[in-house]
């Protein structure tokens, strides 16, 4: 098995921070990447130049670039530089009625809905996506109601998706798809941020027994196969599929999936908030 290139994927994301994705997603940016050097216990090699978060100014607020914000802050232990009660007026007054948040003041609503299958879509009816499943079961554990979940059913609809030999899934009907990836029947398009949306659904309702971890491993690191690496050997950094070029938010999900199964030298991380458990345990505990 093919080891993770720590010094290099360290090496990648200070080089990368200079232009960190687009100016609109430029706080997501700093949290992916300041959270993969935390991860990889490399937190201390980035510079004092700023962290990018200022490359949104100009552009309207979302709860979305909030939530990157307070991470990191939370990161760097700085949670008391910020206005708490006015942060929290600004996220409350995005809830609607029926419960359900805008992610800013024009009314972009999210519509997650669970169906009949234990798994959860953009809208009533629709398609059951890790992606959703991840965010509605994170929320659910984070406000103490994961007893309103069919843990069991919900644990083989996901763990059931993991084929034989290369730990693939089956996310939607019209797409074989990969636990860690979406390999689509008209395109083979395969997407590496699914060890994390699919793992951290597993482990917070407690059903990660029912995959085969190491083969999970092992699809990360190096693609089985005919299939060529996901990592840019030379350089660093982590990309969506094979043969396209590296970027910050796959490296983040592709890291932060081996942290959740353990993968050796790597910080464990929060299967719910998304954060390293020390910075967790650290916030928690001063609060």
């Amino acid at each position: 098995m093919r080891e993770l290139k720590v010094e290099k994927h360290a090496k990648y994301i200070l080089t990368v921070e200079r232009s960190l994705v687009l100016e609109h997603l430029r706080l997501n940016g700093a949290y992916w990447g300041l959270t993969t050097l935390d991860i990889i216990g490399k937190l201390d090699r980035r510079s004092g130049r700023s962290c990018g978060c200022a490359g949104n100014i100009g552009n309207d607020p979302h709860v979305l670039y909030t939530l990157s914000a307070i991470q990191v802050l939370a990161l760097f232990n700085k949670l008391d530089v910020l206005d708490t009660e006015k942060v929290a007026n600004y996220i409350v007054s995005l809830q609607a009625d029926d419960g359900s948040f805008a992610g800013d003041i024009w009314g972009e609503i999210d519509t997650s809905c669970q169906n009949v299958g234990a798994g959860f879509g953009c809208i009533p009816g629709g398609e059951s996506h890790a992606g959703q499943i991840f965010c509605c079961v994170g929320a659910l554990s984070i406000t103490g109601h994961l007893h309103l979940l069919d843990k069991d059913l919900l644990g083989w609809w996901l763990s059931e998706k993991q084929l034989p030999g290369v730990s693939s899934f089956v996310f939607e009907s019209n797409e074989i798809s990969y636990f860690n990836v979406t390999y689509n029947l008209l395109d083979a398009a395969i997407h590496v941020c699914y060890s994390w949306w699919v793992l951290s659904s597993l482990i917070v309702i407690d059903w990660i027994h029912w995959i085969d971890k190491q083969k999970l491993v092992q699809f990360i690191l190096d693609l089985p196969g005919s299939f060529s690496s996901f990592s840019d050997k030379e350089n660093g950094g982590i990309s969506d599929r094979p043969d396209d070029a590296v970027d910050v938010y796959h490296t983040y999900f592709g890291i932060a999936g081996l942290s959740l199964l353990k993968y050796p030298g790597l910080k464990p991380i929060d299967p719910a908030y998304t954060l390293p458990v020390e910075v967790i345990n650290r916030v928690f505990l001063s609060s």
